[in-house]
């Protein structure tokens, strides 16, 4: 019976815990998180012509401050012109200059570097963006 007795108030605790850190979750308190790129992670025929990558997040984000990191030694393409957010501040731009037949992997946000940040400065979960060019 005491048994019975101490598993009902461990699951009593239990349940309240859970409870007061499921009021902890919202979107507003969460990192954000990446919800769209184009091109899209993993598509391995995107025209080589694609004049810029862009990133949408799941919240407002900070101007000015990012972290686009290198995989490895030519995989992360040529630039042509600054990155920047568009006016909706959740979609962020990267003017390229791609090559047909190639592999590039952007690490958006690492352990290391987490530049790209929400309003309330909270850095994103790290993304990787990995994608080939048709030949």
């Amino acid at each position: 019976m005491k048994n019975v007795y101490l598993a009902g108030i461990a699951l009593v605790l239990i349940m309240s815990v859970s409870n007061a850190y499921a009021q902890d979750v919202s979107i507003q308190k969460l990192p954000p998180v990446v919800v769209r790129t184009i091109p899209e992670s993993g598509a391995t025929n995107v025209d080589p012509a694609l004049s810029e990558i862009r990133v949408t997040f799941s919240k407002d984000m900070q101007d000015g401050g990012w972290s686009c990191v290198t995989m490895s030694k030519g995989s992360f393409p040529s630039t042509s012109g600054a990155p920047r957010f568009d006016e909706d501040k959740r979609t962020f731009v990267m003017p390229v200059k791609l090559e047909p037949g190639k592999t590039y992997a952007i690490l958006l946000n690492s352990d290391k570097y987490k530049n790209f940040m929400d309003t309330a400065k909270r850095s994103a979960m790290p993304y990787l963006l990995v994608f080939e060019t048709k030949k």
